[in-house]
């Protein structure tokens, strides 16, 4: 058996980015048009109003301040309220594939390691911009790494899904090295025309390189635990696939073929569930709330990380104990928390300990559980 560790990390961020007062404008734009074309059933009590947002009740919402997208041109204007990406051809490299490239490359120049000697790619991520073939096959391809690959969805817990599968061959020693990359596209699955959730997401594309700790160059974090769980639930959804065209009246835009939640249902069902699940964790390893350094939590909501930390930790967290990058980048579902992982984890000394906690649809759960090693 051999013990697995992540010994780079990268983030690509796109050029773009949009503020909430960018945001707010276009979606009040689009509120008015609306409103405007349906006065009649508005009049008549057949139709509600469409009621405009705000950046207050955004940041009083979520935390959220701004997010980066791919494109903004689509989603600031009143009569698109979508990305425009535009079809490439087969023997072009997807876009998905083309982020997470990025993110691989600086993980692997973080650890110091070259492409051809990493043995698995996988391609966690929410949603994948198609069925077949898989992602990390062509990110494999387009790195030049060895070994195979496959896609996984796990809706916001991919990444950290993706790392106890690597973590797992990497102890068992079928593997020496993987790549585990996120590469979220969420400006394409979000109804930007829905008041309730149009501020919530934004793109980006993250990963880490887990190897073994012995082949480690420099300073890294052994992965001394992992955990992850699921529960079905409805109240986090998105309805889209080719069953589709199978179903008489059912190709046009329905608004279940974007991302739809209950949040209500989601924060009642959800906290309480995470919590519990990283303090059996905790105990089960024997890690005491005062042993833990950090908590990288999956980034959706400033109140739901408030909360889970105060119930991890036994108190409110202090300043930098459980960093959130949201304010930045929005809900980016499963790179959250691995973008918080990589912009808060250098400080960290040889000995602490840290944990990474992703969570959402399914309803699903992973933990992992780091220690600081310094280089040998």
């Amino acid at each position: 058996m051999f013990e697995p560790a992540i010994t780079g990390s990268g983030v690509f961020t796109p050029e773009q980015s949009i503020s909430n007062d960018e945001l707010v404008v276009a979606f009040n734009a689009y509120a008015d048009r609306w409103n405007a074309e349906h006065a009649d059933a508005i009049a008549a009590g057949e139709a509600q109003p469409m009621a405009h947002s705000s950046s207050e009740f955004i940041v009083a919402a979520s935390g959220i301040e701004s997010r980066y997208v791919l494109d903004k041109s689509g989603l600031l204007d009143p009569e698109v309220m979508h990305p425009w990406l535009p079809e490439r051809p087969d023997d072009a490299p997807g876009v998905m594939a083309e982020m997470g490239v990025d993110a691989c490359r600086k993980a692997l120049d973080m650890a110091g390691v070259d492409a051809a000697d990493v043995d698995l790619v996988i391609c966690a991520a929410s949603n994948h911009e198609r069925a077949y073939p898989a992602i990390a096959i062509e990110i494999q391809q387009l790195l030049g790494t060895g070994g195979f690959a496959f896609d996984m969805n796990v809706a916001c817990s991919s990444a950290t899904f993706g790392i106890q599968a690597a973590a797992d061959m990497v102890r068992s020693g079928s593997i020496k090295r993987a790549l585990v990359v996120n590469p979220e596209i969420c400006s394409a699955h979000l109804e930007w025309r829905d008041r309730d959730c149009h501020f919530i997401f934004g793109d980006v594309a993250t990963a880490v390189l887990i190897e073994r700790v012995d082949l480690a160059k420099g300073a890294h974090f052994a992965i001394k635990s992992t955990r992850c769980a699921t529960q079905f639930s409805n109240n986090i959804r998105n309805n889209n696939g080719f069953l589709r065209r199978t179903r008489e009246g059912q190709m046009e835009d329905r608004r279940d073929m974007q991302f739809m939640q209950n949040g209500r249902k989601v924060f009642k069902e959800v906290l309480p569930l995470v919590s519990r699940h990283i303090a059996e964790h905790m105990e089960e390893e024997g890690v005491a709330a005062d042993d833990l350094k950090r908590l990288w939590l999956h980034q959706a909501n400033k109140t739901m990380n408030d909360y889970i930390g105060k119930k991890v930790l036994g108190r409110a967290p202090e300043e930098g104990e459980q960093p959130n990058i949201l304010q930045d980048y929005a809900n980016t579902s499963s790179a959250g928390s691995i973008i918080a992982f990589a912009q808060y984890s250098d400080d960290m000394e040889p000995g602490d300990t840290g944990l990474i906690c992703s969570f959402g649809a399914g309803y699903s759960v992973g933990s992992v559980i780091l220690q600081k090693v310094a280089a040998a």
